[in-house]
């Protein structure tokens, strides 16, 4: 397979021999290059030798040498240089099923893409790995490797993901922990499904998986409003809650007595739901499954105490309203409070935000909406600013989930918006009105 190269980066070593945007690449040192993860494990050679097929047909070989850690300079139409892989999955819990119709056309897309897991951080489900793409994972021996599982029960897979491959493809968690890959695994768990017994089950055979498993995150599924003809759901009670994380903390103890590290975390969903209060900062190692709401509370909470030490205590005339998801509410409140205290004069109003867009079950920050920040603020004296989650906005877009920006909110509201960012400085220079 080759890869057309879209442009050449100005003064790189490619563009110094004379490679030109519409040139052909066909091979990296006698390796061909198929996608994104073929060509960023053999460019990391300091000699490089390329065959290239000019825009007229040509193949030429261009041959170079380059710094430890600078780029050959090739640029290509999409960053994975072919298409994105699609879910083969028809999971019983899948978010992408439950939004609304109306969205734009890129959020309903699944995607289920390994590169994407090396690349970014994405889970995947391993159901749509060829035998060809597990043995040159485990060749480049590219980790570590984020895999969605649900659960070890391979029948249990099969039912829950609506994927015949579902069971059987668990065996690459054993190949690619022999091949000694990293592994970070997550639980969405299904009250009544797969937690209870079924999470113990789950809990003790990924432990198998020591010392390559890292980190096992047990999350409660996401259900929205729109489930019309969907798999029978519900959500946690406050009792199944408990319970997930009494299971969890049991594994984590049996864990320790062999000297083991903690490697089953809960999602801090389950701790608001129990009615549990979050754990400490130190409970959770290095905070291996932030991605998944695994100590977020706990690490905001921390690094914004640090910051209030580190920040000398002044007067600050500012009023400014800050919203968040119902789920965090009561944390961002409680540190609001802690900078009104520190700073004389600092005014801060946090008002939780209802999201009647996806539905009340759905109570996470990153999931507000500009169109229900509007209504629900609309009527409400914001002061000098209104602050949001960053999280809110789609991942490299000024642009919420609804389509709406934050300019169209500060016309309408006639008050500038200001995204937050999840760490605790960032925060209180949110509060603050420092850059």
């Amino acid at each position: 397979m080759a890869v057309r190269i879209s442009d050449v980066q100005s003064g790189s070593v490619c563009a110094r021999k004379r490679v030109k945007p519409g040139d052909t690449l066909l091979s990296v040192n006698g390796h061909e290059i198929g996608d994104v993860l073929d060509y960023r494990f053999y460019i990391r050679a300091e000699t490089l030798d390329l065959e290239i097929r000019t825009a007229k047909g040509k193949v030429r070989r261009v041959r170079l040498r380059k710094q430890e850690d600078e780029e050959p300079g090739l640029l290509f139409e999409t960053y994975l240089m072919d298409k994105q892989r699609r879910c083969a999955n028809n999971c019983i819990f899948c978010f992408i099923d439950q939004l609304p119709h109306g969205m734009r056309e890129s959020l309903y897309f699944k995607d289920d893409d390994a590169r994407l897991s090396f690349l970014f951080g994405n889970y995947i489900t391993l159901t749509n790995l060829s035998e060809r793409e597990a043995q040159r994972i485990m060749d480049m021996h590219i980790s570590p490797i984020n895999v969605s599982v649900h659960t070890m029960n391979p029948d249990l897979r099969v039912q829950m993901m609506g994927n015949r491959k579902a069971g059987d493809c668990l065996r690459y968690l054993r190949r690619f922990a022999d091949a000694g890959l990293r592994l970070n695994t997550q639980l969405v768990l299904c009250p009544g499904i797969n937690d209870g017994e079924e999470l113990e089950y789950s809990l003790r055979e990924l432990q198998k998986l020591t010392p390559a498993l890292q980190s096992i995150a047990a999350v409660p599924v996401g259900l929205t409003a729109h489930r019309e003809g969907l798999a029978p759901l519900r959500g946690f009670t406050k009792e199944e809650a408990a319970a997930v994380i009494r299971t969890i903390d049991s594994f984590n103890r049996e864990n320790a007595r062999t000297g083991q590290e903690k490697l089953a975390f809960a999602a801090d969903e389950f701790y608001i739901k129990a009615q549990i209060p979050i754990p400490q900062a130190d409970e959770y190692a290095d905070f291996p499954q932030l991605e998944n709401g695994v100590g977020m509370w706990a690490l905001l909470r921390e690094e914004f105490r640090e910051a209030l030490e580190d920040t000398p205590s002044a007067p600050c005339a500012r009023r400014v309203t800050a919203v968040t998801g119902k789920a965090v509410y009561p944390l961002i409140q409680e540190l609001a409070q802690r900078a009104q205290e520190r700073f004389p004069g600092l005014q801060i109003r946090v008002v939780a935000i209802e999201n009647r867009f996806f539905g009340p079950e759905i109570t996470v920050s990153g999931l507000l909406t500009g169109q229900d920040i509007l209504e629900q603020t609309r009527s409400l004296d914001l002061g000098d600013a209104l602050l949001f989650p960053a999280s809110a906005l789609r991942q490299g877009e000024d642009v919420f989930l609804d389509d709406r920006t934050p300019q169209d909110l500060e016309q309408a509201l006639h008050v500038p918006l200001v995204p937050t960012p999840g760490d605790g400085a960032g925060l209180l220079n949110a509060f603050l009105g420092r850059a």
